[in-house]
């Protein structure tokens, strides 16, 4: 008997724990949208790839995950006219030069800058700012961090600007635009 209630306790204390979890996970997404602003980072991250497979989903595009993270890209994104092998960052706080985020692997990697080898694209959401930016690797240029400005600034840095929202990058083939 006392074996039982053992194991029923602990049962119990399995299931307060995942719906503590569970309401907590809730406030961090909101309709597709990242919210929180607190957290691991690698649950950040694993929070910005839900809203990227949400986001390109809900534009038509086919996506797909790769089993494990071994690989250099997060997605294999379908236009129905190629696949694209794409790398999701993220970032929730603005610093000094704007929002920054890092173009190549982690540190278990060795910081090794993506290449057009690896990965076609990389896509950046700016949490705060709820802006995406569609970005190809060849317009990475070698950079390690990249620093994004949706509000603008002061001196004018707009580097990728023209990045912003440009999913219609993904529907191209060979430099061909979809209509």
């Amino acid at each position: 008997m006392r074996r039982s209630l053992t194991a029923g306790a602990f049962s119990y204390l399995c299931m307060k724990k995942c719906a503590v979890r569970a309401r907590k996970e809730e406030a961090l997404c909101d309709g597709g949208n990242v919210v929180a602003h607190s957290g691991h980072p690698k649950r950040k991250g694993e929070l910005a790839e839900l809203a990227f497979m949400c986001k390109a989903v809900s534009m038509g595009f086919g996506v797909a995950k790769p089993y494990g993270d071994s690989e250099h890209f997060d997605f294999i994104v379908s236009s129905g006219r190629r696949l694209w092998r794409v790398q999701v960052k993220s970032c929730y706080k603005a610093g000094r030069d704007g929002y920054g985020v890092r173009a190549c692997g982690n540190e278990n990697c060795g910081l090794q800058v993506y290449t057009a080898k690896e990965v076609d694209v990389i896509v950046v959401y700016v949490v705060p700012e709820n802006a995406w930016y569609v970005i190809p690797i060849n317009a990475i240029r070698n950079r390690r961090s990249l620093y994004f400005h949706p509000g603008g600034t002061v001196r004018g840095v707009y580097q990728y600007e023209q990045y912003r929202e440009a999913w219609h990058l993904m529907r191209e083939r060979r430099g061909v635009k979809s209509k």
